[in-house]
Parts: structure tokens; sequence; C-alpha cells
């Protein structure tokens, strides 16, 4: 368990920590919650089930990530595990859909599937990576497992 909610302590694990999670919360409650702009949890897993064609608990997987995941990276719980999951989830986001889409993203709505690149995915999977090897930093609440 020491291993898991072990960090660093630092400044820089806790920036990074703070970035993703202030990204990913408002996709997660986009998906969840249907603020944002977004669709809502029903119709959210009707998108992912129907469309994309994810099986229904991957998509249930993919908005409890998104939501409750940044709320976990917010406070600094479990970081690593959450960083690796969000590994896998912007992995997936690659393979399901901007890959097809090429490098970059779609500033100029040129991409006539509406489609992003995939540079944002690698950001946040390197931005991860990085929490996955130095933990939650300073101002975790997994420093108090330590």
């Amino acid at each position: 368990m020491s291993k898991i909610f072990e960090t660093s302590g630092s400044w820089s694990a806790a920036i990074t920590r703070l970035t993703i999670s202030l990204i990913l919360l408002p996709h997660g409650a986009q998906k969840l919650l249907g603020i944002f702009g977004g669709m809502g949890f029903t119709n959210t897993m009707q998108y992912f089930t129907q469309v994309v064609h994810l099986p229904w608990l991957i998509g249930f997987i993919v908005i409890i990530t998104e939501f409750a995941g940044s709320i976990m990276l917010l406070l600094g719980l479990a970081t690593r595990i959450i960083a690796g999951l969000v590994i896998i989830l912007f992995i997936g986001i690659i393979i399901t859909h901007h890959w097809q889409a090429g490098f970059f993203m779609d500033w100029f709505g040129a991409n006539p599937k509406g489609f992003e690149g995939i540079e944002f995915d690698l950001l946040m999977i390197g931005l991860a990576i990085s929490l996955v090897i130095s933990g939650g930093g300073k101002l975790s609440v997994d420093q108090t497992f330590i």
C-alpha cells in the first residue's frame, strides 16, 4: 500500500495533478451531469454503446474515471491508480477516435468527422505517466497514508 500512496511531495507533481484534474473534471461533468453543454449520463451512454460500440461497462468506467477520478486527483487521493486509469482512458480515446484525424487538433474544423488529432491525448498521457512515477505531490491526501 505504501508504494501506491507514496509521493515525492513536490510542487511540480501537485501542479501536474491539479492540471489533469481541472482539465478532466468539466469533461466528466458533461458526460455525467449534462452541464457545460454535455449530453448527460443517459445520452452519453447511448452514444458510447450505440455509436462508438463500446460495452456498457467500458462506457460507465469512462464516465466515472473522468468525473470521480478527476475529483480524486484534485484531492490527491489514490493518485497513481487514477493516473493509470487516465493513461488507459486516453489510449482508448486515441484508438476509438482521434488516430483517424492524425496528430494535430482540428482548430479550424477541417476534419469532416469532427475528430481531433492525438496531440492533446499524448499530452494527457505524458502528464499521467509523470504522476504514476511521482505520486500526488504537495497538498495531496496520499501524503497522509505514508
